[in-house]
């Protein structure tokens, strides 16, 4: 005679299970294959996974191995990075310290240039840097567009723009028009 295998109905499998299961299971608990609607309650059923084998097992572990080691590349290239800014960093708080001390020595922290460097005229006075960009087209113009307040930026025009260009130039950019005839 052969044995016939039967599972058990497991019952927390059963909590998200659709009412229309309810009439397959006819009040039973322990169902074998030859089952009727075996198919339609195999999920809410208590089944034993086959048992793997060593080639399985063995293709398993060097899929985990292979993810251990991308992992292990990623964070090293995170980690570097992080040594790079550490390093950075570091850096900047020696350049920090070295000015404060020569700030302490001399009274004053050590002259910097600031400012933007361009094909202008360029004058350095101690530790300021005053800069002058001068565009012109030809010799003979009427005026010229300056920004703001900073009087050392001049786009030199050979004529005059409408007034309706000189009121969108200041209103929306900011640059005011001088006459100088």
């Amino acid at each position: 005679m052969t044995e016939r295998i039967g599972y058990k109905l497991n019952p927390k499998k059963l909590v998200g299970a659709p009412q229309g299961i309810l009439p397959f299971i006819c009040g039973a608990f322990y169902y074998t294959e030859d089952f009727e609607y075996f198919d339609v309650i195999k999920n809410y059923l208590d089944i034993p996974e086959p048992r793997k084998s060593l080639e399985e097992i063995s293709q398993e572990l060097d899929e985990k191995f292979e993810k251990l080691i991308e992992k292990t590349h990623f964070e090293y290239r995170i980690g570097h990075k992080w040594l790079y800014k550490k390093k950075r960093y570091e850096e900047f708080c020696k350049r920090q310290d070295a000015d404060f001390e020569y700030a302490r020595e001399n009274g004053f922290f050590p002259p910097k240039l600031t400012g933007t460097l361009d094909y202008s005229n360029l004058i350095a006075t101690g530790s300021n840097i005053t800069s002058t960009c001068v565009i012109k087209q030809g010799n003979n113009h009427e005026g010229y567009y300056t920004f703001g307040n900073c009087r050392s930026f001049r786009y030199y025009m050979p004529e005059k723009p409408n007034a309706i260009v000189r009121f969108f130039m200041k209103n929306c950019l900011g640059f005011f028009w001088v006459d100088e005839k």
